[in-house]
């Protein structure tokens, strides 16, 4: 067995830590600097953390193989299947013509580009998010923004960006209870923690939106159902993660602030008129608003609907079951139990298990997959050829972004079982204590590097409880911060990058564009989430569950 070095350089943590780093400056170098495509970048910075696994932390090179293939298996299954399937969805709706209705009946709601987005990228992103997760409401949303006349640029950037403050509670809490599970926490306290971390970045958001699509005037024209919608949203999600669980924190917050924005647009309607950079159709006047028959906007939006009801049915517990009970896993050959963690990353040296489950038929994308087949041969009424057909021309569009999704995973792979990824934690550890402030930013890193905070909270949860130890800290503040910051760093993750670039349609030359767009973005926010964690750990530690 071969045991994780986390000191390799010379015996020295800083040191170390900017060798580990060396991926993910090939990262930023090749999309902010260079404007590399997103699959080349990420092709070249799994290929930086292979010759830092074995050239510096002396990995065996089969060992760093495996590693690699089993995150490039993840990547692909179950993240790329999500991506796929949901893309997949949009395609169906749109060969079959009826896009365009669905497009005209969120325009008859409003035809304000704000308001749109508030209810698409914010909300209704939010609750697929609650829902299923991995990559899909950026998927589905950033789709039904081009649909409704949004540039693809805006609308993938606008999903990335709301895709923040709903991750924590994700795919029906799956972050959280993987957190619960790695630290062995409590989870009813760690939900309550992490819903007073997010709401008020909640609460902003929506706000911070419409700043982003246009300044002080964008927001100036829309601020009361901006607030609004923040405020439904923001204290739905502190009153359910606190007092319910974490489980169904999401949906029930989303569905409150979709009450909301569609309550204030029925009797409000802003008073300015508000064009996006990029737009390609332009709004229809009030006495030109394109009237259909209710039955055929139904039949629109009904995959859809289809998607919302298998995910829920997907998520229930009982249902769930079954569907796993039909899942295959084996260990993963020259890597299950063959490199040991040490400590302090873990209590005392233990075997880093790997696993790969083939979830077929209980992940988010096979739920996708029905919504979007049934969908199309019952509601859409397409014929098995043309579904067939826009399936394979679907997969040739995804290549790309697929590569780019199994390259990133491979990466993240390579650097936790190298240990890699434990030396820039235990970087982020020795700040003292200032660590609090820092704590979110460990939680971020490790969702920019795998795209995921369920793997983000596995990666570090463990080491932030065994840190905030050591210095006297709440350990569920700490872990509960790690989740929270976490959701900063999904909207500049290479997968991230690469759902929102195929949903979209965006060139492989816009998506360095939109890493360079989000990435102040998503620095702010996580500064933000740091002075969150300062103030309870510093100021007001009372108010630690």
């Amino acid at each position: 067995m071969w045991p994780q070095p986390y000191r390799p350089v010379g015996h020295n943590l800083a040191l170390s830590a900017l060798f580990a780093a060396i991926p993910v400056f090939v990262l930023v170098l090749l999309l902010g600097v260079r404007r590399a495509p997103a699959w080349i970048a990420s092709l070249a910075g799994a290929a930086s953390a292979a010759v830092v696994a074995v050239a510096v932390y002396r990995m065996p090179l089969k060992l760093a193989l495996s590693a690699a293939g089993y995150g490039a298996a993840f990547g692909l299954f179950p993240i790329g299947w999500v991506v796929f399937t949901a893309i997949l969805l949009f395609r169906y709706i749109e060969a079959a013509g009826k896009f365009d209705l669905i497009k005209d009946s969120v325009g008859n709601l409003s035809a304000d580009r704000r308001i749109q987005a508030l209810l698409i990228a914010f909300a209704f992103g939010a609750f697929i998010e609650g829902a299923a997760g991995f990559g899909t409401p950026v998927a589905v949303a950033a789709a039904m923004l081009v649909g409704v006349g949004f540039s693809p640029f805006y609308a993938a950037a606008l999903c990335l960006l709301a895709n923040t403050a709903p991750v924590a509670f994700g795919s029906i809490a799956t972050p959280i209870l993987v957190l619960a599970g790695t630290t062995g926490l409590p989870l009813h306290p760690l939900s309550a923690m992490i819903g007073r971390l997010c709401a008020p970045i909640s609460l902003l958001l929506p706000s911070y939106l419409m700043y982003v699509m246009g300044r002080g005037r964008a927001l100036r024209g829309v601020w009361p159902a901006a607030v609004a919608c923040g405020a439904a949203f923001a204290a739905t999600q502190f009153c359910v993660s606190n007092f319910v669980g974490p489980q169904l924190t999401d949906i029930l917050s989303s569905l409150a602030a979709i009450g909301v924005v569609v309550l204030i647009s029925r009797f409000w309607t802003p008073r300015d008129d508000f064009a996006l950079a990029g737009e390609h159709e332009a709004h229809p006047a009030e006495g030109e608003r394109r009237l259909h028959p209710l039955g055929e906007v139904l039949r629109a939006w009904s995959p859809y609907a289809l998607l919302v009801l298998f995910v829920l049915l997907w998520g229930v517990s009982r249902i769930k079951a079954h569907l796993d009970a039909l899942s295959i896993s084996f260990v993963w050959p020259g890597l299950h139990n063959l490199v040991l963690k040490m400590p302090p990353v873990a209590s005392s040296a233990a075997p880093y298990a790997a696993v790969y489950t083939w979830s077929w038929l209980s992940a988010p994308g096979t739920a996708c997959l029905f919504a979007a087949v049934l969908g199309a041969l019952l509601m859409l009424r397409m014929r098995p050829r043309e579904i067939v057909r826009v399936a394979a021309r679907t997969a040739q569009q995804l290549l790309h972004a697929e590569i780019t999704i199994a390259a990133v995973l491979a990466l993240a792979f390579l650097m936790n079982y190298s240990g890699a990824s434990a030396t820039l934690g235990l970087a982020f550890a020795s700040t003292g204590r200032l660590f609090p402030f820092f704590s979110p930013l460990l939680g971020w890193l490790g969702v920019f590097l795998t795209g995921s905070d369920t793997s983000a909270n596995a990666l570090f949860g463990n080491l932030q409880v065994v840190t905030a130890m050591r210095l006297h800290l709440s350990p569920v503040l700490m872990a509960a911060a790690n989740s929270s910051g976490g959701v900063m760093g999904k909207m500049i993750s290479l997968q991230s990058i690469a759902i929102a670039a195929a949903a979209t349609g965006l060139g492989a030359a816009d998506e360095s564009r939109l890493f360079r767009f989000v990435l102040r973005h998503s620095l702010l926010l996580a500064a933000i989430m740091g002075l969150l964690t300062l103030f309870f750990a510093d100021v007001a530690p009372r108010l630690v569950p």
